[in-house]
């Protein structure tokens, strides 16, 4: 276990002893049984890298047959990683908050590549509820991977809750893993509306010594304030031919989604009448930036009766090869009920000015 590292680097004797193991480990592409071990006997759990490693349900890992000479594939990937898969996650920095602790453990079984993460206990968590507790559960991923989000169970009406709940990510091999990130979200349920976030923990597993079994008490963090970026947009109407057009000029300072710390945007918008969803357009993506460029433009056929019955729901997605693509922010343009002030404004200048081009700034909201 190597906790508050000052530098990036796993110290090459721990991680010799570990890849060691591995170089010895059984016959490759084996797997541990899919279960779920609790302290309540909970459901079977089961996760799986979607790229390299076996899927819940579906078939083994494929595991590689390591080369006797040579450094271990693993020890490759730390010389030449990039530094920011690290940098991004690393906060060694006291919490400016208290929200709470983690109790958490990780072992590795080098046999069947699989990686075991056993949920044990949190203490001293913030009351969510009116009652002056909450309703406590543990949200878990392995980043950059969104596809597979795992839970443990609800644990009602404490603030020192105990899960004693185990995971399995199956079809992992020691060398993807150091390019992975264990992130456990706690959150409070709650039956009538949004869950509420009371903190979470990032671990780069390239931090950690995976053959000692090690074990951590972890200060959750609150999550960062939602702040999603803006994005630049134009509205103009003709009466004449009764052409709604909407222009999608550009975007900043969006909120990174991917373990790069970038996004790979792209917008989608829908016209709308009430709250039925009439016509769908979307921008190409833009890979790898913050501050995206689109410069598209949008035309719609909307009769000047029912301008003001219309909207344009227009949502910022981040594009995902692996998992299922991720809102960034939205903004609702419409003359009732908009999104804000401002996006209400934008629409109402529109129909006043009937034939002009009207451009505005928005921020975004995360839903």
């Amino acid at each position: 276990m190597f906790e508050g590292l000052k530098s990036n680097t796993i110290s090459r004797l721990a991680l010799s002893r570990f890849l060691s193991q591995s170089l010895t480990a059984g016959t490759p592409g084996s797997k541990s049984p899919a279960s779920s071990a609790g302290g309540g006997g909970g459901a079977s759990l089961l996760a799986s890298d979607s790229k390299g490693g076996g899927a819940a349900g579906g078939g083994g890992a494929q595991g590689k047959t390591l080369a006797p000479k040579g450094d271990h594939p693993s020890m490759a990937f730390l010389q030449s990683r990039s530094i920011s898969l690290v940098d991004m996650y690393i906060d060694n920095s006291e919490p400016v908050e208290n929200v709470g602790q983690i109790h958490f453990s990780l072992e590795y079984d080098f046999q069947n590549t699989t990686l075991i993460l056993r949920i044990l206990m949190a203490k001293e968590l913030p009351a969510k509820d009116i009652s002056g507790t909450s309703d406590p559960y543990v949200r878990v991923t392995l980043l950059p991977d969104k596809k597979h989000r795992l839970e443990t169970k609800i644990k009602r009406r404490t603030l020192n809750p105990r899960w004693n709940e185990t995971f399995y990510f199956e079809g992992f091999p020691i060398q993807k893993l150091q390019s992975r990130v264990l992130h456990l979200h706690v959150f409070d349920y709650d039956r009538f509306s949004r869950d509420d976030s009371i903190g979470e923990v990032f671990l780069p597993l390239c931090q950690v010594d995976l053959s000692e079994k090690p074990s951590f008490w972890k200060a959750l963090k609150p999550p960062a304030k939602d702040k999603c970026g803006e994005l630049l947009t134009s509205l103009c109407y003709h009466p004449s031919n009764s052409v709604l057009t909407l222009t999608l000029l550009k975007a900043r300072n969006l909120k990174a989604k991917d373990i790069n710390g970038k996004s790979d945007p792209y917008v989608k918008v829908w016209l709308q009448f009430g709250d039925k969803r009439i016509e769908k357009r979307k921008t190409p993506i833009f890979k790898c930036t913050l501050n995206p460029v689109f410069n598209e433009s949008f035309s719609f056929n909307v009769p000047w009766e029912k301008i003001r019955e219309c909207s344009l729901d227009v949502m910022v997605m981040d594009f995902d090869n692996i998992g299922r693509n991720e809102l960034i922010g939205r903004i609702l343009l419409a003359g009732k009920n908009g999104s804000g002030a401002s996006e209400t404004k934008h629409w109402q200048d529109m129909i006043t000015k009937p034939r002009q081009t009207i451009v505005q700034w928005h921020r975004l909201k995360p839903e």
